[in-house]
């Protein structure tokens, strides 16, 4: 749904229900960064929503207030966390499980996290092969499993006393998919839940379940999930935002930077091949081939998107882009991320950059993940429906509208971003033309 420049804006009052599917290593990070910051012993790094400003106007007039401050966002003290899991411990336990934080840091932190209990979860190994879950729900059909969880959202609402409420997916990825008859409408998918259709994967009864609960949806996995015609057109009949998919972290982050740099000044490319080991949960599920896959499709759109080799067939017809992710236990939340990339300059001389990216998967991607719950639900107080391609800044393969490519280049996405905030406040949008100065 189109929104004015300056619409009224709803204003953030009350609690705001952040429920997530999957309380892993990104879940237990998020919940343990927003209570630490609460409490005043930590800094929010990393969160636009947090430590992000906005220029206003011109260059001269020296506006730049914090988004927090331009826009009403939910404030984080106004954040109440629920999640369902495959396992039963809490997210104290949990975030000791994943290793990501320090245990005395986690420690200080048990009187809340301890209070966090997963609700059991809906889950159909067909589509995670390498976990086993333990702490699952049961139903006759996919229907009622969609039931069983608009129930949880219900309770959860009354009990936490709850004015607004939203959803993230945040659970291991999913073996890859494409569309099928079943995806195409609303009807045709409803059916496949009631015949508990093989081709409808428990992310896509959470993503149903959460838009029938008037809630808005973002899918952190590259799992199609809630990235097909049915999934938008009830997102449009109940007035509800959604956004996705694959959260946009480590290596891909630097692609986004580094692949329009080379396009802006029209260096050549002829290979960029990229490595990545890992060794937490996601780590070992996308040792299937399945869920490599759903992967890898979503890491490998990206360059093509950005350099256009159609239109540039000399610079980058003949790009050789490969991408391999490998499981090694002892790197836990440790991902390191290798990039080879070999370039060609003037007069065809050949060039090349290596890049070793060593980073905490989950300490990039709590921040992503709070800064999305924040603007989606400013969204859905804004009157903006559907898919939210403002948001592409931080996903690795952006939902857009149907025949429409999606925009990967990090720099436009921010630019995007920022003038979806200016518009919704009634600020011209900045374009950096700069005539105005030399007027």
């Amino acid at each position: 749904m189109p929104v004015e420049t300056g619409s009224k804006i709803e204003p953030a009052q009350g609690k705001l229900g952040v429920l997530v599917v999957g309380l892993g290593a990104v879940t237990t990070t998020l919940i343990a960064g927003v209570e630490a910051v609460r409490q005043g012993w930590a800094e929010p790094i990393g969160s636009v929503t947090e430590m992000g400003r906005i220029r206003l106007g011109r260059r001269t007039d020296n506006r730049n207030p914090l988004i927090k401050e331009f826009v009403p966002l939910a404030s984080l003290d106004d954040l109440v966390f629920g999640a369902w899991d495959i396992y039963h411990a809490n997210a104290y336990e949990a975030a000791n499980t994943a290793g990501v934080l320090d245990k005395a840091f986690v420690d200080k932190l048990k009187p809340v996290l301890g209070e966090v209990r997963p609700m059991s979860a809906v889950f159909d190994q067909r589509f995670v092969k390498r976990l086993r879950g333990e702490h699952i729900k049961s139903g006759t059909n996919h229907i009622d499993l969609a039931n069983q969880v608009m129930e949880d959202i219900a309770a959860f609402r009354k009990r936490e006393g709850c004015a607004r409420m939203a959803m993230l997916f945040a659970a291991s990825t999913e073996a890859y998919m494409e569309a099928g008859p079943e995806h195409q409408d609303l009807a045709r998918f409803e059916q496949a839940l009631k015949d508990s259709s093989p081709n409808i994967s428990p992310s896509m009864i959470y993503a149903y379940a959460a838009l029938q609960s008037g809630m808005p949806f973002i899918n952190g996995t590259p799992g199609l999930t809630v990235d097909m015609p049915a999934m938008i057109q009830l997102a449009r009949e109940r007035e509800l935002p959604v956004a996705g998919k694959d959260f946009k972290t480590g290596q891909t982050l630097l692609k986004t930077a580094l692949a329009p740099m080379f396009k802006a000044r029209m260096l050549g490319l002829d290979g960029w091949y990229s490595f990545n080991v890992l060794g937490n949960r996601d780590g070992e599920v996308l040792e299937d081939p399945g869920s490599f896959e759903s992967k890898r499709v979503s890491k490998g759109l990206v360059l093509g998107a950005i350099l256009q080799p159609d239109l540039y067939p000399g610079l980058y017809g003949g790009l050789e882009h490969g991408v391999d992710i490998k499981f090694y236990g002892p790197a836990g939340d440790d991902k390191e991320a290798w990039d080879r990339i070999d370039i060609r300059g003037w007069l065809g001389y050949k060039m090349g950059m290596r890049i070793d990216f060593q980073c905490k998967d989950s300490i990039l991607a709590a921040p992503v993940a709070l800064d999305l719950v924040r603007f989606m639900d400013l969204a859905q107080r804004s009157g903006m429906s559907g898919i939210q391609e403002w948001l592409s800044f931080y996903f690795k393969s952006p939902m857009v509208a149907s025949g429409l490519y999606p925009e990967h280049d990090l720099f436009i996405q921010g630019m995007k971003l920022k003038n979806r905030l200016r518009a919704l406040r009634g600020e011209e949008p900045i374009t950096h033309l700069g005539l105005e100065y030399y007027d």
